[in-house]
């Protein structure tokens, strides 16, 4: 994997992805992270490559321009959590904790950050392994070991040793977007691919699941936007 520069203002840095099974040039602009990835076979010439960059350089600069702003947690502030935003309130506790429409973190603004981050994690922790219980339940398949990570190429997944693992950040997302993450990962228990089967085993768990799949699909991006000092 490579790396090129696309002039202009400001510059834009091109990842370069070189495969012998890619019969094409391709362009992909990150919707999580803005990174510009050019995907081409092998044995393309780098001049012939950025040739192609450049006469895809407006709609480059168009989907970065429409990339979410980046937003940080602090005093005055919001965050969003279980799909709504909560403004960010100064109070007496040494943790960061919800109070009725609003999370309540330490006076001390160098603190905030990360205890707001905390909060999140541990919430989400916490929610994801009801909703992992609860699914794996009603399929009645034990999963392994439940893990909470900050990715950024999924949302969650699940090993051949039926171990789950999720993105922290479903727990901003509204609660039944969470709920069909967590049903989409245990039906892999029964079915470790998308098959039809898959895709049936989710349908029982949860049948309207679409709905909440469309919504990460559009506002997932979001949820990426906000910065916790780690």
């Amino acid at each position: 994997m490579g790396h090129a520069i696309l002039p202009g203002i400001p510059p834009i840095e091109i990842t370069l992805r070189r495969s012998a099974s890619t019969r094409r040039l391709s362009l992909r602009v990150s919707r999580l992270d803005g990174r510009v990835t050019l995907s081409l076979p092998s044995w393309t010439a780098e001049a012939e490559a950025m040739a192609f960059v450049r006469e895809k350089e407006a709609w480059i600069r168009r989907n970065l321009a429409v990339q979410p702003q980046e937003a940080r947690a602090e005093i005055g502030g919001s965050v969003l959590f279980e799909g709504r935003e909560l403004p960010i309130v100064p109070g007496r506790v040494r943790a960061a904790r919800l109070e009725q429409d609003s999370l309540i973190v330490p006076e001390a603004a160098h603190l905030v950050q990360a205890r707001v981050g905390a909060f999140l994690k541990l919430t989400a922790r916490n929610r994801l392994r009801a909703a992992s219980d609860h699914y794996a339940g009603l399929l009645g398949r034990p999963y392994g070991t439940l893990t909470i990570r900050d990715t950024r190429s999924r949302w969650g997944s699940c090993s051949s040793e039926g171990n789950l693992m999720y993105s922290w950040r479903l727990v901003m997302a509204p609660p039944a977007v969470l709920d069909y993450v967590a049903a989409h990962e245990v039906a892999h228990l029964a079915e470790m691919n998308h098959s039809p089967a898959f895709w049936a085993v989710v349908t029982r768990l949860m049948p309207d699941y679409q709905r909440h799949r469309g919504w990460l699909r559009t506002h997932g991006a979001s949820l990426h936007r906000y910065q916790f000092g780690d």
